[in-house]
């Protein structure tokens, strides 16, 4: 799965649970999603990854010094 879905999914899911649907339940089985903290980690790591590969490399907290030698 290529980050881009990785990030729409993983949104859905926030969304999901920000409306109120953390658990559910159907024909008996109950299904639980992630707790908001790791979605919002794993967010920001995918976001962070599209970033790099969009930069050459370089992610979102990349700084880049340059010295002159005197």
């Amino acid at each position: 799965m290529e980050l881009q879905e990785q990030l729409t999914q993983i949104n859905k899911a926030i969304a999901a649970i920000e409306t109120g649907c953390q658990e559910y339940t159907i024909n008996g089985r109950r299904f639980v999603r992630p707790d908001l903290a790791k979605l919002y980690s794993e967010r920001a790591a995918i976001q962070s990854q599209i970033t790099a590969e969009q930069n050459n490399g370089f992610g979102q907290n990349t700084f880049v010094a340059r010295f002159d030698r005197r």
